[in-house]
Parts: C-alpha cells; sequence; structure tokens
C-alpha cells in the first residue's frame, strides 16, 4: 500500500462516543473496545503524523433542534432524542488524543448521517490529493464505518477496515462485521499488518 495515495479515515472519535461522561458511551457495550480501538488508532496516527499519508477526521454535529434529521430511525432517532453530537457541546467535539495531532489531521464538517461522503467534500479532498486507497478506524463498525466504507467502494477506492481500530455495538457484531460484512468489499486487517503493509 503507497503511502503517497493512501488515506486514513477517522470516524466518531467524539466525546459522545469516547468519553466516560459521553451520551452515547454506552452504545458500545465494552469500554474496552473504546479503549482498544483508541490505543491501536493512536499508534497508526503516530506512524502517520511522520508520513504522507493524509489522515482525515469527520466529525458528525448537528445544530440545534436537529433540523437537519427529518424522521430519522434506528441510531439517528437515539442520537436526536438523547441530543447527542449538538453544535457547541462538549460532547461533539472531536476527543483531546486527537487533536493533539494538530494539522496533522485533516478536519472535514458537514457530516450529518451515517456516510461520511454525504453533504462534505470528503470525495473531493481525496480526488484533489490522488488517492487510491482508504483505510477505515473508528465507530460504529455496523452503522459509519459501514455506510462509510462501502461509498468509498461504490466511489472506486481500494478500501481497507482495521479490525482493532474499529468498534462495534457489541462484539459479537463487530466480529460478525469484520469477518461476514466487511471482507464483502474491503480488506479486514489489524494495525500492525497495516503498519507493515504501508510503505
Amino acid at each position: 500500500m503507497n503511502i503517497n495515495n493512501t488515506a486514513f479515515i477517522l470516524i466518531g472519535y467524539q466525546n459522545d462516543y469516547f468519553a466516560d461522561d459521553g451520551i452515547l458511551s454506552s452504545v458500545i457495550e465494552e469500554s474496552a473496545n473504546t479503549n482498544k480501538c483508541l490505543s491501536n488508532t493512536l499508534k497508526v496516527l503516530d506512524f502517520a503524523k511522520d508520513s504522507n499519508v493524509l489522515s482525515i477526521s469527520t466529525p458528525i454535529i448537528f445544530t440545534e433542534g436537529y433540523k437537519e434529521l427529518v424522521q430519522p430511525a434506528g441510531i439517528l432517532k437515539t442520537i436526536k432524542d438523547v441530543e447527542a453530537f449538538k453544535q457547541g457541546e462538549k460532547g461533539s467535539e472531536v476527543i483531546p488524543e486527537i487533536l493533539s495531532y494538530g494539522d496533522a489531521i485533516l478536519e472535514i464538517p458537514g457530516k450529518r448521517g451515517l456516510n461520511a461522503f454525504s453533504n462534505t467534500e470528503l470525495n473531493t479532498v481525496l480526488q484533489n490529493n490522488s488517492i487510491k486507497n482508504v483505510v477505515m478506524l473508528g465507530v460504529v463498525s455496523s452503522v459509519c464505518i459501514d455506510s462509510t466504507a462501502r461509498s468509498a467502494f461504490e466511489h472506486g477506492y481500494n478500501v481497507t477496515v482495521v479490525s482493532d481500530c474499529t468498534a462495534g455495538r457489541t462484539t459479537f457484531e463487530q466480529d460478525y462485521y469484520c469477518e461476514n460484512i466487511f471482507p464483502i468489499y474491503a480488506k479486514v486487517i489489524d494495525h500492525n499488518m497495516l503498519l507493515q503493509k504501508i510503505n
């Protein structure tokens, strides 16, 4: 995997998921899942900041009243009901561990749903940087990771999902997606293998 045409896509690294008092921290069954996901992600980002890999954060943020969500269902309804990821609130902020990388991570605003390509400049940024390979990191595997990774595949990118830099709502769900769903359209590897493959 050539670092010069590879991008790391970071999804959901926000306080409402990762902080101890995050509104949606309980959505992910075991805190160990997010702890492992974050710890391994930071190892990947430590490599990326000293290389030519493009790292992109795509936080999801809603305005007051959640007018962007029309007849939401599933997790989006939950987000609206509990008022998660609200603009101006601590929960919507990117976690400090990710912010500590500063300009090494490009933040692309506008994500309002499951798919980071929808309503954002993500595809334009990838094209402008001649990206061919996208690597998915973050949460939640069955929702935003799956939606964004499928969209990346449909846009013609080579997609990789990093199994231990992503987390599902349950351990069963994470294993099921990594073993049965992601391989339909993506490569699934762990962070150690990722770092070995990038040159």
